[in-house]
């Protein structure tokens, strides 16, 4: 899941590149090498510690990043986390976390840029 976010964010900002160069007029091979040289979102590893969910996410990009933890619980009546955007400078890292009430199912992290 979280590999499929990643992907996506980044097939988003190299569509967009695409598309800018297209419109400032230079050609397919220049619009290429502007794409590989985009920036990645904050790169984050989680972990399942009892009921507590964390994540350590690094920004090795000179640009901001916002990153959120998400958290869906394993039982029905524990209440899904889906925490705030939290800001990562460039070479910063910060370290989210949050539970749930008894087992975890899945924790995961998305990102944006800027």
């Amino acid at each position: 899941m979280r590999a499929c976010v990643r992907a996506y964010v980044r097939a988003y900002v190299c569509a967009a590149a695409a598309v800018a160069a297209c419109a400032a007029g230079v050609g397919p091979a220049v619009a290429a090498g502007a794409a590989a040289r985009l920036p990645d979102v904050a790169e984050c590893r989680t972990s399942v510690q009892g009921s507590e969910g964390v994540a350590v996410c690094f920004n090795p990009d000179p640009d901001l990043d916002r990153v959120q933890l998400h958290i869906e619980c394993l039982q029905w009546w524990d209440p899904d986390v889906d925490g705030v955007l939290v800001p990562v400078g460039p070479a910063e890292s910060v370290t989210l976390s949050d539970r749930c009430w008894k087992e975890i199912q899945e924790i995961w992290v998305t990102g944006t840029l800027g």
